[in-house]
C-alpha cells in the first residue's frame, strides 16, 4: 500500500466507533495542527473496500515552455484513470486542495513539499469517494474518466507572478490553462458529460474556474461543477478581527492573482473580496453544487479560532473537539452557521443550482469514502452526499438539502483533534 496511506491507523475504540487517524494525506496539511485524533461515527477510512485504486502520476511535459510551473519551477502533473463502457466519455476534473501561501515565508516553505513541487509529489495516489472505480462506492461516477489535477501553487489556481529574488513561480492560472490543455488534448474534448469538482482549496478553485471550464466545451456538452468544502466566509474570527481575509489579502496581492478573478466580482469589489465563494457564487451561470459542513472544521481551526486570535487559549479545547465547547461557544458557531445559509439564499434559488449543508465538525466529505458513500455515510433528510450529487446532476431531483442545526445530525463523522 502506498506509504501515503500508512499514516492512516485504523483503531477502534468505544461503543461510538472512534478511530484514530493521523491526519497526513488528509488535506488538513494546510492547518496547524499534526493530527486528526478521532473521527466519530468512523468505521473504516475505506468503507467496503480495504484495497482502493492507486493511480500514477502523469506530468505535464509542455507545461514548462508555457510558464505554467509549480511554485519551485518543476512541471505541473495529475492523475488520471481512464473510464470505460457507458462512462468512456464521460469526464470527472479534481482539483486537488491543500491551503495556500500567503507570503514569501509560508512560500517558500512550500515550495519544499508537495504542495509547491512535483518533485516531491507522490508517485501514485488512492483514488476514493468520488474518485472510486467500483460502483458499490461511486455509483454514478466509478466508470467515467477520473482526473486528479495536483495542487502547487498556493493560491487555487490563480497567480500568474514571480519573485525572482526567493526563486518562487506563481503561476497557478497558467497551470490551471496548460492542465487543461492536456485533458482536452486526451480526449476530454469529445467529451459528452464533464463535471469540475474539488474540495477545500480545490473546492475554491472550482468555484473560480467553473464558468471557464464550461466554456472549453460544445454547448451540447452537459457540464456541472461542484464544490466540497468551498466556502470560506469572509467571517469575524473569535476576537473580532478577519484572519481569512488577512490570509487572502496575502494570497491575492503577492501571487498576482487579481487579473484572473471574475470580472463579474472585481468590476464592483476589491480582489480579496473577490476570493471569497460569497461574492462570486450569485454570478456563476454553469450549475453548481455545494457540499459543506456547516460547522467546517478547517475554518473552526484556521479561520475562527487561530492561535493569533486566542492568545490565552479560551478556544484550544473546544475548536479541537466540539463535545468540550461552552453554551457560548457553541452559539458562536450557530452564528457563523447562519452566516453561511445568509450567504447561499440567493443562490439557492435556481433549479440547477444544488446545496447540500449538513450540520458537522467536518471538511471535505466527497473524496473520503466513509463520507462519500457507505454504510453508514452522512445524511440529511434521509438522503446521503454521493446520492444528492448523482440526483442533481444527473437532473433526477432538485437538491437543496439544509439540515438542522447542532447537535440535532446523528449522522455525521465529526473530526475531532489532538
Amino acid at each position: 500500500m502506498n506509504a501515503l496511506w500508512v499514516f492512516f491507523v485504523l483503531l477502534v475504540v468505544l461503543s461510538c466507533r472512534w478511530v484514530n487517524v493521523n491526519v497526513n494525506g488528509f488535506d488538513f496539511d494546510e492547518l496547524n495542527v499534526t493530527e486528526v485524533y478521532s473521527v466519530q461515527g468512523y468505521n473504516g477510512y475505506y468503507g467496503i473496500n480495504s484495497n482502493p485504486l492507486l493511480v500514477g502520476l502523469t506530468l505535464i511535459q509542455g507545461a514548462a515552455a508555457k510558464g505554467a510551473v509549480c511554485l519551485d519551477g518543476s512541471l505541473p502533473g495529475y492523475h488520471w484513470h481512464r473510464g470505460w463502457g457507458s462512462g468512456a466519455n464521460s469526464w470527472l476534473v479534481n482539483l486537488e486542495g491543500g491551503g495556500w501561501c500567503n507570503d514569501i515565508r509560508s512560500c517558500v516553505y512550500r515550495k519544499k513539499s508537495r504542495r509547491g513541487s512535483s518533485a516531491y509529489m507522490e508517485k501514485q495516489i488512492p483514488f476514493t469517494g468520488i474518485l472510486s472505480n467500483k460502483p458499490e462506492e461511486n455509483p454514478d461516477f466509478f466508470n467515467w474518466n477520473r482526473v486528479k489535477l495536483r495542487y502547487c501553487d498556493g493560491a487555487s489556481f490563480t497567480g500568474d507572478s514571480q519573485d525572482n529574488v526567493h526563486q518562487l513561480q506563481f503561476r497557478g492560472q497558467r497551470i490551471w490553462l496548460a492542465g487543461m490543455e492536456e485533458l482536452m488534448s486526451k480526449g476530454m474534448r469529445y467529451a459528452n458529460q464533464a463535471l469540475l469538482s474539488g474540495c477545500s482549496a480545490g473546492g475554491l478553485a472550482t468555484i473560480l474556474h467553473c464558468d471557464e471550464f464550461r466554456g472549453l466545451f460544445p454547448h451540447t456538452t452537459k457540464v456541472k461543477c461542484f464544490s466540497d468544502a468551498g466556502m470560506f466566509l469572509d467571517a469575524r474570527d473569535v476576537s473580532g478581527g478577519r484572519t481569512l481575509r488577512h490570509v487572502f489579502g496575502g494570497v491575492v496581492n503577492l501571487q498576482g492573482a487579481h487579473k484572473n478573478l471574475p470580472r463579474t466580482c472585481t468590476n464592483h469589489l476589491d480582489p480579496t473580496s473577490c476570493f471569497f465563494p460569497q461574492n462570486l457564487i450569485a454570478n456563476i451561470k454553469t450549475p453548481l453544487f455545494l457540499l459543506n459542513a456547516a460547522y467546517d472544521s478547517w475554518q473552526v481551526q484556521a479561520s475562527l479560532a487561530p492561535p493569533s486570535a486566542d492568545p490565552r487559549g479560551y478556544w484550544r479545547e473546544c475548536k479541537n473537539n466540539h463535545l468540550r465547547c461552552s453554551p457560548n461557544q457553541i452559539r458562536f458557531f450557530q452564528g457563523f452557521r447562519n452566516q453561511m445559509l445568509n450567504a447561499i439564499k440567493g443562490f439557492s434559488i435556481p433549479r440547477q443550482n444544488g446545496i447540500f449543508i449538513n450540520s458537522c465538525f467536518a471538511h471535505c466529505q466527497s473524496e473520503r469514502q466513509d463520507t462519500w458513500f457507505s454504510d453508514n455515510s452522512p445524511v440529511v433528510h434521509n438522503k446521503g452526499i454521493a446520492q444528492s450529487v448523482g440526483n442533481w446532476y444527473f437532473d433526477r431531483a432538485g437538491i437543496k438539502e439544509i439540515d438542522c442545526p447542532y447537535p440535532c445530525d446523528g449522522t455525521c463523522h465529526n473530526l475531532i483533534f489532538k
